[in-house]
């Protein structure tokens, strides 16, 4: 045991040994009016905070060993375990990585569960944690109703207001979720975490629902021991910031006198409840033992402050407790912590022994589940969800358990691979055209691309976007549609225009102009078994939350081994060519940060029949895998009509009888023998019109669009590649970090041996007005490329 660690028991054992006994009390007996806590249940939180504590202590052991490899505790934060025991197993609880007595407390209620060994097992890393399978220590149990979190600056936060929104929405709705129609979330984090502008917004956001009448049952627990790892909070900081807010009602209490924490929590926990309306618990608790194991307070902190937090140690005060109210003798509390020690340890030695995660399949089997039948039947789906799909995983993705081995999930490999398929005849044979003129001429008809097409009005790739989304909202019951300006605007260049009035306030709605909230609304909606679809206005905004996808909603399936998963489409108007306007934050046109996140799917349509068949898609991806969708819609191309000249309507496509595109799959416009170009977005109408003029040179090209560019399409790629044995990769994204030199390395890593070359955007920020033309990529650069290539032996 560490000095520090030593220290604090030592501290336990003698301040309880010297405690005054009052008179013996009967178990059942109440030991504190205010809060109503009889002497049995005091033994039991009691219980639970030694657990916590106990497990704190083998944590820094077992690292010290080299056997563990998490060591931030929760030592002077027990009372916590009090918040636990004011709600209920089935309210939803969001934790804060110092909450361990909550985790312990909540547990201990669900028959079943061994809270010693699931935290032990995370501790040490092993395949066995019944939570994330080895990948991360985090509090989580489905059956405990708690959703794991690293919440490490309040990142969680959107989420659980997202959370609290989708269930009372799902209730209006008359939609199912796994929890009651009266639950409340809890949503705990620190001191430190309440002044990021992750916190600040979604309490905000929390506030501002609820001013407008709609229900936000969450329990704010700010956990506040007064340090941000060595910087000081000031005492009455968070009193000053969150005690008078309107619309937020505030409670407080010293997390470290078990019977008054109780009574603040039940308080805060039935407002809550009865009110549908947000509140904010101010635990006041200390930090023992440090930041973490590696952390020396005494580098930073007087010796005199960390000795007075000693003396507030929750679990001796309660240990007091009991003496003193005559539940159990000094002896009796003393062997009863002694025997939860030596539990620990037991178990500690144990989970020591069991196996961890030895390969990278193993360890990124939750990222990114496929089961390309199920999803492709979902696209395909003209009845809404009930009546037509069995499977009540792909139904309702955080309803079930997920498969017995995470690191084996279903594979459909007869899944036909088809561009795009059709309903009801299915997919067409493909019927190349020669060259990307003539695949301009024959887009519509039944030898183009891999689909039939069938008859309908050719619509823009707004129009496209809209009538899909309309047809979502008609089917299927669990889609929301949501963002700024997305109701009665109908968003700002009118892809949304009439959903509002065709589906009601309920299901198309307007939010804050906060992506945090955004993202987190629909990271909340996804886990009550909504499929939302939120927008983010412009590319350049979503960096504003980038978090919420790559820290929250990517990882949730990570952190739970595919109990959770986060079903989400976010669509984004986003790159450039509006011909200067707005400059860089209406015309960005970078996508590296999406497209490293790992398991993300990233969609970017070009053309209105690849848009409805990618947007039903991701919907599908969405609702049957849990996957994380990102669509960015070509702001530039939405109302373009015309491809080779004013009138011609060559940009103009149908959209009814398409339903399907599979995830992973290019698209090819002609079968130029001389050159493959790769391109993607703004570049594949660009990239036609070069096609055109070089079969007027006697060079035929083939363009492949590749759609989706992460999963990038690599067996299309290749094919192509080697079909034409020359490829031009046209990337209107920057040239450092931008999808060129992803697909130069696909080339290369499956050994091609043709010839390559990219062109691309420059290395700069889009500026304002007629300058924009001097760094995007344009079609005369890749005009001179393709003709050098073409050269080239």
């Amino acid at each position: 045991m560490d000095d520090g660690a030593a220290a604090l028991d030592q501290w336990f054992r003698a301040e309880t040994a010297a405690t005054t006994p009052g008179p013996t009390r009967a178990p059942q007996d109440t030991i504190d009016t205010a809060s109503g806590l009889t002497g049995a249940h005091c033994l039991e939180l009691f219980d639970s905070q030694a657990t916590s504590r106990h497990l704190d202590l083998a944590a820094r052991r077992l690292g010290r060993e080299g056997r563990g490899y998490y060591s931030i505790g929760s030592s002077g934060h027990e009372g916590n375990a009090a918040v636990a025991a004011a709600l209920r197993v089935t309210d939803p609880a969001l934790l804060h990585y110092r909450s361990g007595a909550f985790f312990v407390e909540r547990a201990r209620r669900v028959p079943g569960l061994d809270p010693i060994r699931d935290v032990l097992l995370g501790v040490t890393a092993a395949a066995a944690d019944p939570i994330s399978g080895g990948r991360h220590k985090v509090f989580g149990s489905k059956p405990a109703h708690i959703i794991p979190q690293t919440s490490t600056i309040a990142s969680h936060l959107p989420r659980a207001v997202g959370l609290a929104f989708a269930l009372d929405r799902a209730t209006q709705l008359h939609l199912r979720t796994e929890w009651p129609a009266d639950a409340v979330v809890v949503c705990s984090f620190g001191d430190a975490s309440a002044n990021h502008s992750t916190a600040a917004g979604a309490i905000n956001t929390a506030i501002h629902t609820a001013h407008q009448g709609v229900p936000m049952p969450i329990l704010f627990v700010c956990e506040d021991n007064g340090l941000g790892i060595s910087v000081p909070t000031p005492r009455t900081w968070i009193e000053q910031a969150y005690g008078t807010r309107p619309g937020l009602k505030y409670f407080d209490a010293d997390g470290t006198d078990l019977p008054a924490a109780l009574s603040a929590a039940a308080a805060a926990a039935d407002h809550v409840r009865a009110q549908r309306t947000p509140a904010f618990l101010r635990l006041r608790t200390v930090r023992l033992l440090g930041h973490a194991g590696s952390d020396v307070e005494s580098a930073y902190r007087r010796a005199a402050d960390i000795a007075a937090d000693l003396r507030r140690d929750p679990v001796t005060a309660t240990a007091r407790l009991l003496v003193t109210a005559g539940v159990a003798t000094a002896d009796e509390v003393i062997r009863r912590y002694d025997e939860i020690g030596a539990r620990v340890a037991e178990e500690a030695e144990k989970v020591g022994l069991e196996a961890k995660l030895s390969s990278a399949a193993e360890v990124t089997a939750p990222l990114a589940p496929a089961r390309p039948a199920l999803v492709r039947t979902d696209a395909l789906r003209t009845t809404p969800l009930a009546h037509s799909l069995a499977d009540s995983a792909a139904a309702h993705p955080n309803l079930s358990a997920p498969p017995a081995s995470p690191s084996a999930a279903p594979t459909d490999p007869s899944a036909a691979r088809t561009g795009l398929a059709a309903a009801p005849n299915g997919p067409a044979a493909v019927a190349p055209a020669q060259d990307a003129e003539s695949a301009a001429a024959q887009v519509n008809s039944p030898a183009s691309e891999t689909t039939t097409l069938a008859s309908g009005e050719a619509l823009t790739l707004a129009q496209a976007i809209n009538q899909t989304l309309a047809q979502l909202l008609a089917r299927d019951p669990d889609v929301l549609v949501f963002g700024e300006d997305v109701g009665r605007k109908g968003g700002v260049y009118g892809v949304t225009k009439g959903l509002q009035q065709s589906f009601g306030g309920r299901r198309v709605f307007d939010t804050l102009l906060d992506e945090q909230s955004v993202l987190g609304t629909a990271l909340g909606a996804g886990l009550a078994g909504f499929v939302p679809i939120p927008e983010i206005q412009y590319l350049a905004y979503v960096h504003n939350a980038e978090d919420q996808l790559r820290g929250e909603a990517a990882t949730l399936s990570f952190f739970s081994g595919g109990r959770y998963r986060n079903p989400v489409v976010v669509r984004i108007a986003g790159l450039a060519y509006q011909k200067g306007f707005g400059g860089h934050f209406h015309n960005e046109n970078s996508l590296a940060a999406l497209r490293d996140i790992p398991g993300l799917v990233l969609a970017v349509p070009s053309r209105a029949d690849d848009a409805a068949a990618m947007l039903r898609t991701c919907v599908a991806a969405a609702r049957v895998d849990g996957r994380v969708c990102v669509f960015v819609e070509p702001i530039a191309l939405y109302h373009t009509r015309d491809l080779y000249r004013g009138g011609d309507g060559g940009w103009l496509a149908p959209i009814s009888g398409v339903r399907h595109a599979e995830i992973g799959r290019a698209r090819v416009y002609g079968a130029g023998a001389d050159l493959t170009i790769v391109t993607f977005g703004n570049g594949v109408p660009m990239s036609l019109r070069v096609a055109r003029r070089l079969a007027e040179r006697g060079m035929h090209a083939r363009v492949l669009d590749l759609r989706w560019l992460a999963p990038l399409p690599v067996e299309d790629l290749l094919d192509h590649a080697r079909a034409a044995g020359r490829v031009l990769i046209a990337d209107e994204t920057r040239r450092s970090g931008g999808v060129s030199e992803a697909v130069c390395t696909a080339l290369l890593d499956a050994g091609f041996e043709g010839r390559m070359a990219r062109v691309t955007s420059a290395d700069s920020f889009v500026p304002l007005g007629p300058a924009a033309s001097t760094v995007l990529l344009d079609e005369a650069a890749i005009e001179a490329a393709a003709l050098a290539l073409g050269r080239a032996r």
